[in-house]
Parts: structure tokens; C-alpha cells; sequence
């Protein structure tokens, strides 16, 4: 099959590799790219506990003045790896969504146990702080990076998708969903994709990519990249 990775390259690289092992064809067209965002020094002894609901938001820390015996809770399997690659020991996730990252928290971290520090991206789908501040939760959102659409795809790789449109699409956000439609309208791609079938991240990623004509629309998790392979 022939698939279309859409994440930054450093999130996509070992999941190009591993279906290229597979035997498929994998094209990347990146969506967006991640900046990061300054923000004011923290002293992270005030704090107790860390939500990290994208791995992105652990590229941009300052780890080497946090203990890494501190909770660390994580939205999925993804983010989970990058915390324990940067040596964090006490790291508990979630199933690949914000909702369930809520009650991993909730049943593993009292309100009174501390404060907390959530680094998140810009723009969030689901206010996890304000959720859980109902709950009784002292938790400060520290916004450490930005995602900044791709304005453009080089024309040899237009050409190239137009000969061999991919059997199978991956989007992974409401932003990289608008930057699909925008990027697939200028280069004259909207009727490519009867054939195609359309991986999600949620049921309102999709929704926004309603007006394209599908094979099929999935809704995944983070991880369940491969297994999606055997449901087509």
C-alpha cells in the first residue's frame, strides 16, 4: 500500500521506517512545524506533578532542573516514550486521549498531593487545567511551543502524488486537518481521494475533512498506526 505520513519528521520517522519494513510505500508530507515559545523561568520544586498532553511539549523543556522522580503524566503511548527517553522515572499514561489522561490523573494524584505544571502547544482541543481545577486541582498551563502551517508542497512531490494517490492518509490534528484541505486546494489535489482511506485522530479532525470525497474515514489513537493496516 501506499501511505501518507503528515506529522514532522521527528515524529514520524521511526512509523516511516517500521512500513517501509512492512513492504510499503510511504510518502511524508509534513503539515505543520513546531516552534517553541518562550516562557518565564519556573521554579519546578514548587511543583509535584507534570501533564504533557503531545510529545512536543517535551522537545522544548528544560529538563535538567526537574527530579525526574516527579509524576509525569502523559496522554499516550508517543509521548510517553520521548519522557522516558529524557529520563523521567515516574511516568504514568493514558490511552491516547485527553479525556482518559483526566481520570489516569485523577486516580493516581490527589489535589492535595500538590501543585502541577501542564506544558502544552498553543492551541489545545481539550482544556485538561480548567478541568481539572473544578476538581479542586492547583495546575498552572505553561504554553511552550507553537505550530506554524506548511505554506507550500515542491512540485515534484505534487506530481508524484497525483501519478500514485496514497491508499491510506494519517492526520493528527484540527490544525494539520485545515492545513490539508488549504495545501490539497492550491495544488488542485480535492478530487484525488475516492480511493483513499482517511485516518483521524478524533471524530472532529475528520468532520473538517468531510468535503473530501473517502473510501473510508478511522478514528485512531496514537499507536495504532499499524494495526489500522489490517482493518482495510
Amino acid at each position: 500500500m501506499h501511505i501518507l505520513m503528515t506529522r514532522p519528521l521527528d515524529d514520524s520517522k521511526e512509523m516511516i521506517l517500521r512500513f517501509k519494513d512492512l513492504g510499503h510505500k510511504v510518502s511524508h508530507m509534513p503539515l505543520i512545524e513546531i516552534e517553541k515559545v518562550k516562557f518565564d523561568e519556573i521554579n519546578f520544586n514548587n511543583y509535584k506533578a507534570l501533564i504533557f498532553t503531545s510529545a512536543n511539549s517535551l522537545k522544548f523543556l528544560e529538563i535538567k532542573k526537574i527530579n525526574k522522580n516527579i509524576f509525569c503524566f502523559c496522554v499516550g503511548i508517543a509521548t510517553e516514550k520521548k519522557a522516558l527517553s529524557l529520563g523521567f522515572q515516574n511516568v504514568i499514561t493514558a490511552e491516547g486521549n485527553v479525556r482518559n489522561l483526566k481520570e489516569i490523573i485523577l486516580q493516581n494524584f490527589n489535589s492535595s498531593d500538590g501543585k502541577i505544571l501542564y506544558f502544552s502547544g498553543e492551541t489545545i482541543s481539550n482544556e485538561i487545567d480548567k478541568e481539572l481545577n473544578l476538581n479542586g486541582y492547583d495546575i498552572k498551563r505553561i504554553v511552550n511551543y507553537k505550530t506554524k502551517p506548511t505554506e507550500s508542497l515542491d512540485d515534484k512531490f505534487v506530481n508524484g502524488l497525483k501519478a500514485n494517490i496514497p491508499d491510506i492518509v494519517y492526520i493528527y490534528s484540527n490544525n494539520s486537518a485545515l492545513n490539508f484541505l488549504k495545501l490539497i486546494n492550491n495544488h488542485k489535489l480535492n478530487d484525488c481521494w475516492m480511493n483513499t482511506n482517511l485516518m483521524c485522530m478524533s471524530e472532529k479532525t475528520s468532520s473538517m475533512l468531510n468535503k473530501i470525497k473517502w473510501k473510508k474515514i478511522f478514528i485512531f489513537s496514537p499507536g495504532e498506526e499499524e494495526y489500522l493496516l489490517y482493518k482495510i
